[in-house]
């Protein structure tokens, strides 16, 4: 069984900064892609950032050069640093965790940018 939780949504102001958690435990190793994905109200799920297991990254237009995603391959984790956020980025956002034998995903957390 696995499972990826994510941490770390909440209320922030524009401009601001959250950072996000995330962590896949159980029966997965070797996990070749982990990244953060968000669903806005009546929108569908996008990609925001995505990472490797060798450390290539890429990332969505919208978030290129405030988002920083990082990675702990030891630890199955990977972390979304978000500065500079705008109130367009008020979304679930959710991490996915993809290996050989299956793609994960977690519940999600808010994260709302509202002054």
């Amino acid at each position: 069984q696995v499972q990826v939780v994510e941490s770390g949504g909440g209320l922030v102001q524009p401009g601001g900064s959250l950072r996000l958690s995330c962590i896949a435990s159980g029966s997965i190793s070797n996990i070749r892609t982990m990244g953060w994905y968000r669903q806005a109200p009546g929108k569908q799920r996008e990609l925001v950032a995505i990472k490797t297991s060798d450390g290539s990254a890429n990332y969505a237009d919208s978030v290129k050069g405030r988002f920083t995603i990082a990675r702990d391959n030891a630890k199955n984790t990977v972390y979304l640093q978000m500065n500079s956020l705008k109130p367009e980025d008020t979304a679930v956002y959710y991490c996915n965790a993809n290996w050989l034998f299956g793609n994960y995903w977690g519940q999600g957390t808010q994260v709302t940018v509202s002054s």
